[in-house]
């Protein structure tokens, strides 16, 4: 799978795809029907800031799709200073 990080990096026809995608599940939404593209995907979300609407978007999105949503805070995590030694 290729990243999406800037528009530049995609053919016409491949974000093309992507809306045309993007319309169906939508509709797929509106007529309340399920969709499970990412059954069994879990997606993992390290924020900087605290960012409650990006976070919120994302893990209601993951669940409309059939995947999970794990947040992590910088609490959660050890990137700074590495394993505390026991």
């Amino acid at each position: 799978m290729k990243h999406f990080l800037s528009i530049k990096d995609h053919e016409k026809s491949d974000l093309l795809k992507m809306l045309a995608l993007a319309a169906e599940i939508k509709g797929e939404a509106k007529r309340r029907q399920s969709t499970h593209l990412l059954e069994n995907q879990t997606l993992g979300m390290i924020f900087e800031k605290s960012s409650t609407r990006t976070r919120v978007s994302f893990e209601v999105g993951m669940y409309q799709l059939g995947g999970y949503a794990l947040f992590l805070s910088a609490n959660d995590l050890q990137i700074v200073g590495g394993e505390e030694e026991g």
